[in-house]
């Protein structure tokens, strides 16, 4: 079985970009980027017209095909989810391949095709996946929280399910941490959702889900969604906040040790019974977790009996309110210095996408919270007086404002990951070499890159 770092693999790719951009590629500076994972790709190469009245056929495209799936077979091999590539012409005439290992210390690039956020401090996540719920003293469960109400009202919809015994719902215990609240037991004590049960008859199933009012796991699919359940890129986690309103309902956590996921609602969107509930909320109400969100649930029932009794299906976020400015903007739709965002609150500062002077950041130096700032490439007046930032975990900046500090010595040491901004058309290398120089700052395993030589003429 070939690897990545093996020529064979990447010769019918390397062909499909030549004999497609051979006139690009022959001109000072040309170069072809892209990515191959197991799940898919980007190959600059141009789609096959088919003739006219004629779909486009899985064979127009099978050179493509095969050129891609001898790279994925040899990811396979290596145990590799993807891999980044550079086509691109030396000035003596050969074509060069890099192909380029980002490693363990680099997440996967989103705007680069080779560099996305350098993961400094191994293991390290943003603040908002480190927060847990907070106490609310008081905190019961609802009037209509009934387990005897509750199974009964199973029991007449669902005569002939088969429940789960004492001894199936203390192994869930057991294998989640967490005991289960009375109604749950008194859910599972009527059905135990196992597939087995409904010996293929899909309308069975259907009718659990009907009578509970969502898609029902059974016991061994229970999980706690704590913060490690909802993964997301430092580069959009570190610019997120949590936050709860004085009165709402559900805590705007990423996720808890005391949400326990039940269900789904069919759509991919998590059923779960709350124990943390916010100020404004009751222990055991049933909340939904959107996944198509980072943080925070909505509130779908005060508890299982309500939602199940009542056939709740609809759910709501807790409603705006006035709440402080933690995180800040300077553009063109904000505050236009950073002297507007310096208050206490602020944990996130983003500039960018505006008009005018570069903005000094005199003005946030010494905010007891700011823990993220990311900066448009030329909209800072002075890279150094991010020095001043002492409790940055994250720090995101344009390859000119990262040497400067580079060059100064003046890189925050208090930085658990850090994201290159890259605008516009920049060759990908220098990019390349400014992340191995902040990975090396940090002692952390570097980019690598495996280079081949291939003539013009021959492909060799």
């Amino acid at each position: 079985m070939s690897s990545i770092h093996d020529f064979a693999t990447w010769e019918p790719l390397l062909r499909l970009v030549r004999d497609s951009h051979a006139e690009h590629l022959a001109a000072p500076g040309g170069y072809f980027t892209g990515q191959i994972g197991l799940g898919g790709w980007t190959l600059p190469a141009p789609q096959p017209r088919p003739e006219p009245g004629r779909a486009l056929q899985v064979a127009d495209m099978q050179d493509q095909f095969t050129a891609v799936e001898r790279v994925q077979a040899a990811l396979r091999a290596d145990g590799v989810n993807n891999v980044s590539y550079m086509v691109e012409t030396a000035p003596d005439g050969k074509t060069l391949l890099h192909v380029v290992d980002p490693g363990p210390a680099v997440e996967y690039g989103v705007v680069s095709p080779f560099v996305g956020s350098l993961l400094l401090v191994e293991g390290a996540v943003p603040e908002p996946w480190r927060r847990l719920p907070e106490e609310v003293p008081g905190a019961a469960p609802a009037p209509s929280a009934d387990p005897a109400l509750l199974e009964r009202t199973l029991r007449e919809r669902l005569p002939d399910a088969i429940g789960a015994t004492e001894e199936e719902i203390a192994e869930a215990e057991a294998r989640i941490g967490v005991a289960l609240p009375d109604e749950l037991k008194a859910l599972y004590r009527v059905t135990r959702a196992q597939w087995q049960d409904w010996s293929g008859d899909y309308e069975a199933q259907e009718r659990v889900s009907d009578a509970v009012g969502c898609e029902l796991f059974s016991l061994d699919g229970l999980y706690i969604a704590d913060a490690a359940s909802r993964p997301c890129p430092w580069r959009f986690a570190a610019t997120d906040a949590v936050v709860t309103a004085p009165d709402a309902a559900v805590q705007g956590l990423v996720g808890s040790p005391g949400w326990i996921v039940f269900g789904d609602n069919g759509g991919g969107d998590r059923v779960a019974l709350d124990l943390t509930p916010g100020p404004g909320g009751h222990t055991g109400q049933v909340v939904m977790i959107d996944h198509e969100r980072s943080i925070g649930a909505a509130l779908r029932a005060d508890s299982l009996t309500d939602m199940v009794v009542n056939r709740r299906k609809h759910w709501r976020s807790d409603s705006d309110w006035d709440r402080p400015p933690v995180v800040a903007g300077v553009n063109v739709r904000s505050p236009e210095s950073a002297a507007a965002a310096a208050r206490p609150e602020p944990e996130v500062l983003r500039i960018g996408g505006r008009e005018g002077e570069p903005v000094g950041l005199a003005p946030v130096i010494g905010l007891p919270r700011l823990r993220t700032l990311t900066a448009d490439p030329g909209t800072l007046a002075d890279p150094l007086e991010i020095a001043g930032l002492t409790g940055l975990e994250y720090l995101s900046l344009g390859p000119e404002e990262w040497r400067v500090l580079l060059d100064a010595g003046a890189t925050p040491r208090s930085l658990s990951a850090a994201g290159i901004e890259v605008q516009g058309e920049r060759h990908p290398l220098p990019i390349l070499d400014l992340a191995n120089e902040l990975l090396a700052l940090w002692d952390r395993p570097l980019i690598s890159r495996t280079v081949f030589e291939a003539r013009l003429d021959t492909g060799r």
